[in-house]
């Protein structure tokens, strides 16, 4: 019951054999239905035709009745009382009277009582108007009614029909004629039990169908199942699932699979190179300290105090940058904080009293300008930190920034008159560890990772950082970030 071929089968053999339960009610119903109003047109047939003979003053004994075993007849005068029976009829019951032995009474050609022509002639003058005229059969509709006959000594279930003549001599009778049932019960038993012996096979039928196919379709998932495992087991995220030739939703899956390994793969690959990379930028600080302190134990006057307090520094501007990426990595959410572009620029240009060239501040005046973004203030501060100090180390006698509107955004550029950036590595400066030549040569102990974390700061917070040729010669560092709503 856990496996899905299993459900499915159950599911739609039940499904089936709903539906088929239900077209079989429904079929039997139309059918019985049917069956019986041929039966009652039957009767009424019958019935009409013994009470046409009778409105033409025909005798009960000359009565022309075809398949008396079929169709008994049964007839009834005024007072209920049986004044005739079809040959063969032995008991009825669903009729006016369950007798079959017919009374003394009128005959059919019998002329009626002085008493009956009176009665008669108040009907033709309006007394009576339910019973049909001389010499005439009622035309409404018959009463039909199911009821039982014997015939022969053979009993069998009837649908009777009673329709009313009246004689010359004005005697109103009622025919009562039957039509079997037979017929029908046989047809629908008949379809009835086809029905019982088909079903158990048609759903049987369902079942295995339904369980083949859904293991053929299933087949691939087993076969991504068993890779899964088989790279779970081995942890080679080299590896890919098989893709099926077929466009449906388990190739889908399959696809999908093969990117989330795909991406999965660079993850772990870029985790790995992060954590050589970062254990070998530790160690050459962390080194350099400790010999310091080393030779500083053995010969206290040989204590290289400002170097042991640049290591320090170093180490810990390392520490941090690894915290941040680490941070950032975890999918740390960036905030939500409304905050200034221009202000935040001129403020973190204002702390840097230090820089070996002084910045240049140019925010753009513009009418309903607003440089309002959303996003972490220290992670973005950080952004516009790690790009002044590469501008400050690579540029000549410029550095200067711009806070323009830029589209929906906002635009802060980051320009410097220095050798500027290659085409074809202005996307490597921002991997993480990576730096040029002339960056080594300038850099005494850089560790590569300002650029990276500047574009995956900007990164979550929705904009991007590229780096482009300058004006004066050297890089022009473009943050952009979408403007808060």
């Amino acid at each position: 019951m856990r496996s899905v071929r299993a459900r499915a089968a159950i599911g739609a053999t039940l499904v089936v054999a709903v539906a088929l339960v239900a077209a079989g009610l429904a079929v039997l119903s139309v059918l019985r239905t049917n069956l019986i109003d041929q039966a009652d047109l039957q009767a009424e047939v019958a019935a009409r035709e013994v009470a046409g003979q009778l409105a033409l003053d025909t005798a009960f004994a000359d009565l022309d009745l075809d398949d008396e075993e079929d169709h008994p007849v049964q007839v009834t005068d005024e007072e209920g009382r049986v004044v005739f029976v079809s040959q063969g009829l032995r008991a009825i019951s669903g009729t006016a009277s369950t007798g079959v032995s017919p009374v003394p009474s009128a005959s059919a050609g019998a002329t009626p009582s002085p008493g009956d022509d009176d009665d008669d002639g108040d009907d033709d003058d309006g007394g009576d108007s339910a019973r049909p005229a001389r010499g005439e059969v009622s035309s409404d509709d018959p009463d039909i009614s199911d009821g039982t006959a014997t015939v022969d000594g053979k009993r069998a279930d009837y649908r009777f029909a009673a329709v009313e003549a009246t004689t010359p001599a004005g005697l109103t009778l009622t025919v009562h004629a039957g039509a079997p049932l037979a017929a029908e019960q046989e047809a629908v038993n008949t379809v009835r039990g086809a029905m019982l012996t088909g079903l158990p096979l048609l759903l049987a039928v369902v079942a295995g169908v339904t369980w083949l196919v859904t293991r053929r379709a299933l087949r691939p998932v087993e076969g991504i199942r068993r890779e899964m495992a088989a790279i779970t087991a081995s942890e080679d995220l080299a590896r890919r699932v098989p893709e099926p030739d077929s466009r449906d939703e388990i190739a889908a899956l399959a696809r999908t699979t093969n990117e989330t390994l795909t991406v999965l793969e660079a993850s772990v690959d870029r985790q790995r190179r992060f954590v050589a990379d970062a254990s070998h930028e530790l160690r050459s600080p962390i080194a350099s300290l400790r010999t310091q302190l080393e030779v500083a134990e053995a010969h206290p006057e040989l204590l290289d105090l400002p170097g042991a307090v640049a290591d320090t520094v170093r180490l810990q501007v390392l520490a941090a940058d690894l915290l941040l990426l680490a941070r950032l990595d975890a999918g740390e959410k960036p905030g939500a904080a409304r905050l200034d572009a221009g202000a935040l620029v001129r403020e973190k240009v204002s702390q840097r009293t230090g820089d070996r060239i002084p910045v240049k501040v140019e925010v753009e005046a513009a009418e309903d300008a607003s440089y309002e973004v959303n996003g972490s203030r220290g992670q973005l501060v950080r952004v516009v930190g790690n790009l002044l100090d590469n501008a400050q180390r690579h540029a000549e006698s410029l550095v200067a920034v711009r806070v323009a509107i830029d589209g929906v955004g906002v635009r802060v550029e980051v320009r410097d008159d220095g050798a500027g950036v290659p085409e074809d590595e202005r996307e490597r400066i921002f991997e993480r560890f990576v730096r040029l030549d002339d960056a080594r040569s300038r850099d005494d102990g850089g560790a590569g990772l300002g650029l990276a974390i500047a574009r995956d700061v900007a990164t979550r917070h929705g904009g991007t950082l590229t780096v482009h040729r300058a004006p004066e010669g050297g890089a022009a560092f473009r943050l952009w970030l979408p403007r808060a709503a």
